[in-house]
């Protein structure tokens, strides 16, 4: 098999007390217990503990982080040969059927004293339920005062900014923005690869074990960007969703028996599918759900129906 092919990896699913089971029904995946709720799919990931392997293309059998540091300018090009040992990038795809909890990720400056790694992130709304909320900011005029106090008296709500997207919608979660996903989200998410997060409030509901879950309330006050009111969805700049020292991804809509090619082919691309079918010469197809490592220089895909991908690179 040529080894300029696209290589796909095995998910890696987790369960979480606010999941479900939307990646059965919509996406045709087959959950590992057919009784529990599934939060989330790992789709690419290089950590200690979670390791994407490849499934199909030129290194079935391999994990990320070999490919990373042992085919780096091969498959990756050769930009990137100074950066670290872990491939810096973590898709998921998130399964809220419940509402996750409100959190924060702690920023550049601080995670190291707070013992995690800070963690910017992205979403994309694959499909969400009528009126579903997302979580983000403060209402204008809260102050850090008002939030310690609605932590005791259970009225967090009152003091969060409350966004109802729409199916295709995207918006940046920079370290140290507050946010939770409300219940009735499919999302795509695209984030530093790191596993941080500080929960302020869960609703006061038992995990999956029936105790309640670990709250990090000294952390999150520490974390949390009190001056951050009220944003909205982004608006793409062209097909750029967003764009920011960690990733960068862009949205592209190929029309049916159109070319997609990538955008740098001396550098490799993700492709997290939304919508449609993308095609490989040797007949290859890649559908919604699907998530797509393409090497540096792999040839065109070609789309046979309407699609919408997401292209996930590294900025340098």
């Amino acid at each position: 098999m040529h080894r300029y092919t696209p290589i796909t990896f095995t998910p890696l699913y987790m369960e979480r007390v606010w999941g479900g089971r939307e990646l059965e029904r919509v996406y045709g995946r087959s959950l590992p217990e057919s009784d529990q709720p599934y939060g989330e799919s790992w789709e690419l990931v290089d950590r200690l503990d979670a390791q994407s392997i490849a499934t199909s293309g030129a290194f079935v059998g391999t994990s990320l982080n070999n490919l990373w540091n042992e085919h780096r300018s091969e498959v990756f090009g050769t930009a990137y040969e100074t950066m670290p040992e872990r491939f810096p990038i973590l898709l998921k795809i998130l399964d809220a059927r419940d509402d996750l909890s409100i959190q924060v990720h702690p920023p550049v400056a601080l995670a190291s004293s707070l013992g995690g790694e800070p963690k910017t992130e992205m979403w994309i709304i694959a499909a969400c339920d009528p009126g579903a909320k997302l979580h983000v900011g403060f209402r204008r005029g809260m102050a850090r005062q008002d939030f310690h106090q609605a932590l005791v008296n259970g009225s967090v709500t009152e003091c969060v900014h409350a966004i109802e997207p729409r199916p295709g919608d995207s918006i940046f979660i920079p370290s140290g923005r507050l946010h939770a996903i409300g219940a009735g989200f499919l999302i795509h998410e695209i984030q530093q690869n790191s596993d941080t997060t500080y929960r302020v409030f869960d609703w006061n509901r038992a995990g999956l074990d029936g105790k309640p879950r670990e709250l990090h309330v000294a952390k999150s006050m520490a974390s949390i960007d009190f001056d951050d009111f009220e944003p909205s969805m982004d608006s793409p700049q062209g097909t750029t969703l967003a764009e920011c020292p960690y990733f960068r991804t862009d949205r592209h809509f190929v029309a049916a028996a159109d070319a997609f090619v990538a955008r740098d082919p001396d550098r490799f691309s993700i492709l997290s599918m939304m919508a449609g079918c993308l095609e490989t010469g040797d007949g290859r197809s890649f559908y919604a759900g699907d998530t797509i490592l393409l090497p540096r220089g792999t040839p065109a895909l070609v789309a046979s129906s309407d699609t919408s991908v997401l292209e996930i690179t590294l900025p340098c």
